[in-house]
């Protein structure tokens, strides 16, 4: 197989396994992970089976989402892969009382592996970038009070805020813009990976 066929293999695996997770697709979702991958996001880390269950649930109790994807850029060596995808998490909210719009900017870091002639994910992580929100109707307001995001880091402070109220648990040692030294290290420690095999 070429590597021009592992990149289309890649880019649709990780597309089907974004698509499963917003149209409730779980098998979908499911088939893309490796049995003893990894995943770690603002509310989840553990296995990707967890993940996609915790999907499940979350989407069963109408913390629905969904992800506007850039194109993946990819990177190959032999049997392994990482690929990197910005990504907007739309969330359709109520911030008290108030019908909103929340989006949460992240770059969606793959890496895969080639394992009996088939692309799998192994982990999954995501960079915080920023968070925003804005009133569903023109001429509403979202007021949130400084000290109920006071403490909460930058990149993620409205994600964190908002899941928090429905009762997820959110890392404070997430990746995030707000701390570059951690995303170079990240960086380096991802290409090490790559370039190991």
């Amino acid at each position: 197989m070429s590597d021009a066929d592992d990149l289309i293999q890649i880019t649709q695996l990780i597309l089907r396994e974004r698509q499963g997770r917003d149209r409730g697709w779980w098998q979908q979702m499911q088939d893309a992970f490796a049995p003893d991958s990894i995943v770690r996001l603002s509310w989840y880390r553990g296995d990707g089976a967890g993940f996609v269950d915790g999907s499940e649930r979350m989407s069963g109790s109408g913390d629905k989402a969904v992800h506007r994807l850039s194109p993946p850029v990819i990177h190959l060596d032999a049997d392994r892969a990482i690929a990197e995808m910005s990504c907007g998490v739309e969330f359709q909210v109520r911030i008290h009382d108030v019908p909103a719009h929340l989006v949460s900017y992240t770059r969606l870091n793959y890496r895969l592996q080639k394992r009996d002639d088939r692309w799998a994910v192994v982990q999954l992580d995501a960079i915080y970038e920023r968070d925003t929100h804005t009133p569903a109707f023109p001429g509403d307001r979202v007021d949130i009070d400084g000290a109920a995001v006071s403490g909460y880091r930058l990149s993620y402070a409205l994600l964190t805020f908002y899941l928090r109220s429905k009762g997820y648990v959110v890392a404070d040692d997430l990746l995030g813009d707000d701390q570059p030294e951690a995303v170079t290290e990240f960086y380096d420690e991802l290409l090490h990976w790559l370039h190991a095999a």
